[in-house]
């Protein structure tokens, strides 16, 4: 027996070393993440901790009053009235030991927060030993003086396990009744006081020991109903311990808040995350972008991302990353996937031809048919709305989103400068140059929105590019120092013709959604087979950029550039901008205005373009653009260097050749136009004689200097001739395979 005692002593020496109510409370930690906004404001819960279920510490009095007093009853009846050990509840255990007696347990509501606090003292499968309860009473008697009985209360319902993997009363009201503590209502009070004896009992048992709970706690009121009614306490019990209201991840920013927890690095269980975003900007870019997608169904659009940027600091105002329920893959985040960008590279394609000085705004550049001979044959580009404006103003070519005269522009750059450029602007291509070949202009490769919206935010601050700032930023880091990666000059020239409602206007109207009230330049894209659409653009202090489509890659049905991306772009640039003014950036001291004219076409009165004020970069600027039929010739013949030197018929007239097509060109049908789109142009060297003919193996074709052929599969041999029918000139082409439709 002294042994016993001894031991006991010896136990209960750590009770001394018992934590303080505000230690416990400050070591308390959920298994959830609380990830907040800039202003403070939660935008996103996520579950950290997989082995247990642990909510936030819940003040006692933010508890339903019923669940105290449940508790109390079911547990320790005279809790408000002994030290920490109920000695009478002891001596009546004892004695019903000791006649085989069932009785009430001795432990108290202190005895067991005691344990909760050291594990020494906590129950094993064979149940404690004599000297465990001897420290657990000297320990709980230690509890109760030091600390007072509402603390001893709030701190036991915050640790004590309920069922499974849920611990404390957060938890529990938030997975089995889908509320707050300070919610529950008598029953369901009943039903958790009764989960804390048995907790994972069947339902039946749940119910039927909530039911002595609750008749216990009505027979103390004055008042209270004397029939209850325990039927409907089992069904109360049998649905709620099935249920699980409480989410993994709940909030606005599911995505931001992944990328956000893989930016902190180490286990967040139970903390908070402030992170750049906007919580008033987060929510209307998730209404704005569901309300789209909803009009958009009926066209096979069911996911879309949304990203915006501050100019100046690169911080992450806004990151939708999926349409959430609308979705079939709503887990996939929409703001880092790789997608084609279609168009939406063209403004650093023209930058850089600019910055060169290869092209100026006014420059003219012809939108027509075009055969570019490449190794993997003739890559014939295409505009989105299938037709040819003739001879353009870069500043037309780029606002219109005009395809051939970007190829044409990528001809001079190469798309070996091209794509380093590219990489320079922070969008991490895969492959190479000589893989995408001229497509790169139209946007063959893949990029993620976050990459290409801060590429844009790169033409906003004037070329100079900086990465992203991250979510989380670790103690206030400062932002890296920004590049200058394009001229800003150019850079200039760019936003100031992506800002031209005048310039887009031959494909998009002048009056499209693209027209906002605040100083905004904009960009779409459509990617081949109309699987992505895009639309990014800055104002003076954001960049945003909207992509919608399909995860699974499906093909929309009739999404334009301005019914797609763009009326999401378009709603939060309002948004942003409701009262905060956004005006056009000054130009850079090395640009010059210049007043310019155009003259016009060959065989035409018209001016190309109306008269206007234009931008040049110093040193390039001219008054007049005009072609004549020598610059025409001129063109042609620069195309045609592209191809390989041509084997003539010998004896043939040295003067009579065929220009297009190329020796040897293998041309690529693309099933997704319709085939009157695709007709082969022919046609012979400037200054050739009347009476022309075109023939396909041996059969006539047409008369005259050109032609357009609609080509068929296989091996073709086509023939110039004169009236008698002498061959002038002859070329071997294949067709096959399928090629490229930008937008």
């Amino acid at each position: 027996m002294l042994a016993a005692w001894g031991c006991g002593l010896l136990a209960a020496l750590p009770a001394w070393a018992l934590p303080t109510f505000e230690e416990v409370r400050q070591g308390h930690r959920s298994s959830e993440v609380l990830v907040l906004s800039r202003e403070g404001e939660l935008l996103q819960r996520v579950r950290q901790d997989a082995q247990v279920r642990r909510g936030a510490w819940v003040a006692l009095a933010d508890m339903s009053p019923a669940l105290r007093t449940a508790l109390v009853w079911s547990e320790d009846k005279r809790f408000y009235e002994h030290s920490g050990v109920d000695w009478a509840a002891v001596s009546a255990a004892a004695w019903g030991r000791l006649w085989h007696q069932r009785t009430r347990g001795a432990s108290t509501i202190t005895m067991q927060l005691a344990g909760l606090l050291d594990e020494d003292w906590r129950q094993g499968p064979g149940g404690r030993s004599v000297a465990q309860k001897l420290g657990q009473a000297v320990a709980a008697q230690v509890l109760d003086r030091r600390w007072r009985k509402d603390q001893i209360l709030e701190a036991y319902l915050n640790l004590v396990p309920f069922r499974g993997e849920i611990v404390g009363i957060d938890a529990l009201a938030r997975t089995l009744f889908g509320k707050a503590a300070h919610g529950l209502q008598e029953h369901e009070a009943a039903l958790a006081a009764a989960l804390v004896r048995a907790p994972n009992a069947r339902p039946a048992q749940v119910a039927q020991r909530a039911c002595g709970v609750l008749r216990l706690m009505r027979s103390a009121q004055a008042g209270a109903p004397a029939h209850t009614d325990c039927a409907a306490l089992a069904l109360l019990a049998d649905g709620a311990l099935q249920r699980r209201a409480w989410p993994a991840s709940e909030g606005v920013a599911p995505h931001a808040a992944r990328r956000a927890l893989a930016q902190a690095g180490a286990a967040q269980a139970g903390g908070v995350l402030r992170t750049t975003l906007s919580a008033p900007l987060q929510r209307r870019a998730v209404q704005v972008l569901e309300q789209q997608l909803r009009e958009l169904r009926g066209r096979h659009v069911e996911d879309g991302a949304v990203l915006v940027l501050d100019n100046a600091s690169g911080e992450v105002l806004a990151w939708v990353g999926s349409s959430g329920v609308l979705s079939a893959a709503a887990e996939v985040d929409g703001v880092l996937a790789l997608r084609q960008p279609g168009s939406t590279l063209k403004p650093f394609l023209y930058a850089q031809a600019l910055a060169e000085r290869r092209l100026t705004a006014a420059s003219l550049i012809e939108d027509s048919p075009a055969q570019i001979a490449t190794p993997g044959g003739l890559y014939i580009p295409q505009n989105y709305d299938r037709q040819f404006k003739g001879w353009v103003s870069v500043r037309t070519a780029l606002g219109a989103s005009l395809n051939v005269p970007a190829v044409r522009t990528l001809t001079m750059v190469s798309p070996d400068a091209f794509f380093r450029q590219l990489r320079s602007l922070g969008l991490p291509l895969a492959e190479s140059a000589g893989y995408f070949g001229y497509s790169l202009a139209l946007g063959s490769s893949e990029v993620a929105l976050l990459h290409l919206t801060n590429a844009y935010r790169a033409l906003a601050n004037g070329g100079r590019y900086g990465p992203v700032a991250p979510l989380v930023r670790p103690g206030g880091a400062a932002a890296a120092a920004p590049t200058q990666v394009l001229d800003a000059g150019a850079a200039f020239i760019v936003g100031d013709i992506l800002a031209d409602g005048n310039a887009r206007a031959r494909t998009f109207g002048t009056d499209s959604v693209l027209a906002t009230r605040a100083w905004t330049a904009v960009k779409t894209g459509t990617s081949k087979d109309m699987r992505d659409n895009w639309a990014l653009g800055w104002s003076q202090r954001y960049t945003v950029g909207v992509w919608v489509g399909n995860a699974s890659g499906a093909a929309m049905h009739e999404v334009s550039g301005t019914s797609g991306a763009a009326p999401v772009w378009a709603a939060l640039m309002a948004h942003l901008h409701a009262r905060a003014p956004s005006r056009a950036p000054v130009a850079p001291v090395a640009l010059v205005r210049q007043a310019v004219r155009f003259g016009p076409a060959p065989g035409v009165s018209t001016p190309l373009e109306a008269a206007r004020a234009e931008w040049f970069l110093a040193g390039t600027q001219q008054s007049f653009f005009a072609m004549d039929s020598g610059a025409a010739g001129a063109d042609a013949a620069s195309l045609g260097a592209l191809s390989d030197t041509k084997n003539s018929v010998p004896g043939a007239p040295s003067a009579v050749r065929i220009l297009a097509p190329a020796p040897g060109t293998i041309v690529a049908l693309d099933p997704d136009i319709p085939p009157q789109h695709q007709r082969l142009q022919f046609a012979a060297m400037p200054g050739a004689p009347a009476g022309l003919r075109w023939r396909i193996d041996g059969k006539p074709l047409a008369r005259g200097a050109q032609a357009a052929w609609l080509p068929w599969p296989g091996r073709h041999v086509v023939q110039l001739t004169d009236a008698r029918g002498t061959v002038l000139d002859e070329v071997r082409i294949e067709v096959r395979g399928a090629g490229l439709a930008g937008r």
